[in-house]
């Protein structure tokens, strides 16, 4: 006759000793049964893994940025298109209260407005009636041009003359082992307003 070992005693699962000695043997026959193939789907996968999450992580931040300079830009033109600013200097034109609104936005951004440059290619725009030749850019690195023709005057529509704000804004992509690795791509931010004197 044969006695029974310690091991081969059932224990009654209901007790603390019962449940730790089925957790116990449920991790040691888990140990046993491993092989190298659970190893080789996680060295495969991980790295997919960690791509996707550091690519998520990338186009977060361009889709920040580009709703950041989109927002600027709204600023600017509303800044240039108002006839009284509370936060204008007194006499500025509506070019330089734009530019310092799309400025003092990108600032508090954290974004440095010195990076920014004109669009390219060019925003095809109209000049209003009697105002010359499309405006120019001028000489900042932000594209502010007053005086544009927003809408015609076909069907008896009447003519509404605007002001447009737009500049481009670098981001550069960090995603090792892809195309996209230290890419830099310019992002366009553009706004037209109403003169608010019309």
């Amino acid at each position: 006759m044969r006695i029974a070992t310690a091991r081969e005693i059932p224990r009654p699962v209901g007790t603390s000793a019962g449940l730790r000695h089925v957790a116990s043997e449920t991790l040691r026959h888990l140990a046993h049964e491993a092989s190298g193939a659970e190893i080789a789907e996680a060295a495969a996968v991980l790295p997919i893994m960690f791509m996707f999450l550091v690519g998520i992580f990338w186009f977060g931040q361009a889709f920040s940025i580009y709703g950041t300079i989109t927002r600027a830009a709204q600023e600017g033109a509303r800044a240039g298109a108002a006839s009284t600013c509370t936060t204008c200097a007194t006499g500025n034109s509506a070019a330089t209260n734009a530019y310092n609104a799309v400025e003092a936005s990108l600032v508090v951004a954290k974004l440095d407005a010195s990076h920014a440059r004109h669009p390219s290619p060019a925003l095809a725009l109209t000049a209003c009636p009697g105002g010359g030749p499309p405006p120019g850019c001028g000489a900042t690195n932000i594209c502010v041009q007053p005086g544009i023709q927003l809408s015609n005057t076909t069907g008896g529509a009447t003519q509404v003359c605007g002001i447009s704000v737009s500049f481009q804004y670098p981001f550069q992509f960090w995603l090792p082992f892809t195309a996209l690795n230290k890419q830099q791509i310019w992002m366009t931010a553009a706004a037209q307003v109403r003169m608010e004197n019309q």
